[in-house]
């Protein structure tokens, strides 16, 4: 007979199940069902857990907000200047996201499905990088440095070609970079970033 497992484990597989089916064909692309089918379970104990698929969905992104990144550490580690910054930051979301790539997927789910919430969600975990390129950029200019920059475009640039380098690694799996680490290859797109805002 199996083994009955305690509440807080039960939630947890239920969080872990739907964040994988969730993942691969979005929130419109699963049912309560087919994630009671993948557990075992009844739909009835799902509702237990939680009151609706949109509750389970929203603790399913809570859950990923809780692995957000600290960037403290990387603020106090190493030189202060913007790339050297920009590229700790950077590398330290990277890395973090390559061990939970399910996070893309529910990304390019939630906005194709245009749900608000999740939108809103994933537009936060972007946003350490757009404020501090916008300030950056502004404090650089100050000084003379990065000027007829326009900070906004600038940050958008960084973020589609930080995008772009995640799919291609993670999600397309695509042939052509097979020979770059996801490392290596957003290493060159940071590099190319601070040359286009005349900063390498």
């Amino acid at each position: 007979m199996a083994k009955r497992l305690q509440a807080s484990e039960r939630r947890a597989s239920i969080l872990a199940v739907a964040k994988v089916l969730f993942a691969d064909k979005g929130y419109h692309g699963v049912s309560v069902d087919e994630i009671a089918v993948r557990l075992a379970v009844s739909p009835a104990v799902l509702y237990r857990h939680f009151s609706s698929k949109q509750d389970l969905y929203e603790a399913v992104l809570s859950e990923i907000a809780c692995t957000r990144e600290n960037y403290v550490d990387v603020v106090v580690r190493g030189p202060d200047d913007f790339g050297g910054m920009l590229a700790r930051m950077t590398l330290m979301y990277v890395e973090s996201v390559a061990r939970d790539p399910d996070y893309l997927r529910m990304e390019l789910h939630a906005a194709l499905e245009g749900s608000q919430a999740a939108r809103q969600f994933f537009e936060n975990r972007w946003r350490p990088f757009a404020d501090y390129i916008e300030f950056g950029l502004g404090e650089l200019r100050k000084e003379g440095v990065a000027t007829g920059i326009d900070a906004r475009i600038a940050a958008l640039m960084f973020q589609g070609m930080v995008r772009e380098a995640l799919y291609a690694k993670l999600v397309y799996q695509a042939d052509r970079f097979r020979d770059h680490s996801l490392v290596d290859l957003v290493k060159h797109l940071i590099a190319m970033f601070l040359r286009a805002v005349k900063l390498g």
